[in-house]
């Protein structure tokens, strides 16, 4: 009886996953399923490589509340838990007009932001991709997703993509195939170039020094779309590539890791 009592009084949760805020969690079914996060429902997309087969991202946020969550998926609850990614800080050395726009700029910026989001939040029912994402650049990361960004001291964001080394003109080419939806001279992100892939999925490349690309242009897997610079807010040269999954900018290496998985056993 005691024992029991013991069990009522201090009940033992099992979580089907952790999962770090900012990351993607890949869920695969074996038939057509209705998932719901805090409301929302999340897509279900059919998996083309393997017959049958459906799978769904769940894409959390950077800044979504750590702790107990609950997925219902047709109508079952599946408990999971979101855990800190202990992110790092990092301060950088930038122009003042950076850090504190004029107000020329900072219409600017508006502007920028809205269209932004509103591209970020379309979701085109086409896929344009079949095969594995690959990374853009294969050089040192200088700044990982997630780092608190502390510009001239004061704190004003958090990355939302990773650095990779790249000199002045390397040339940069697309994680998959898609179409190009940015291409444009932007306040922060510089010379920018963000490609659709379909199904709410968005590929980043930012701080170009040239954009070899054109809006609506579709463009193949390792094309060419740009070269690397040091345009925007930066302090020296390098790629910032990011990826945005129904409008949540989500760490991109992790995410290419779990998307890829969809290939596992694809011949």
């Amino acid at each position: 009886m005691r024992k029991l009592l013991i069990v009522l009084l201090f009940p033992i949760f099992l979580y089907s996953f952790d999962i770090k805020n900012g990351e993607v969690k890949i869920l695969n079914f074996d038939k057509n399923s209705t998932v719901y996060f805090e409301g929302k429902k999340i897509p279900t997309l059919q998996n083309p490589f393997k017959k049958g087969k459906f799978y769904t991202l769940l894409p959390i946020k950077y800044k979504e509340k750590l702790g107990q969550y609950t997925l219902l998926i047709n109508g079952d609850k599946v408990l999971f838990k979101i855990k800190e990614g202990r992110y790092k800080k990092e301060n950088i050395k930038v122009a003042k007009t950076k850090v504190k726009p004029n107000k020329k700029s900072l219409n600017e910026i508006y502007k920028e932001y809205k269209d932004a989001k509103r591209i970020y939040a379309t979701f085109t029912p086409k896929r344009y991709w079949d095969k594995p994402f690959v990374q853009p650049l294969h050089s040192k990361i200088t700044s990982n997703y997630g780092n608190a960004r502390m510009f001239n001291h004061t704190l004003k964001s958090f990355h939302s993509g990773t650095d990779f080394r790249a000199k002045i003109d390397t040339p940069i080419k697309a994680a998959n195939d898609g179409v190009v939806v940015i291409a444009d001279k932007r306040y922060y992100a510089g010379g920018s170039v963000v490609i659709d892939h379909g199904e709410g999925l968005y590929t980043c490349y930012f701080h170009l020094s040239k954009i070899l690309v054109h809006k609506n242009q579709k463009v193949k897997q390792y094309e060419l779309i740009g070269l690397s610079g040091k345009s925007g807010r930066v302090n020296g040269p390098h790629l910032h590539f990011g990826i945005r999954l129904y409008s949540y900018a989500v760490n991109p290496l992790q995410f290419i890791k779990q998307i890829n998985t969809l290939f596992k056993g694809v011949k």
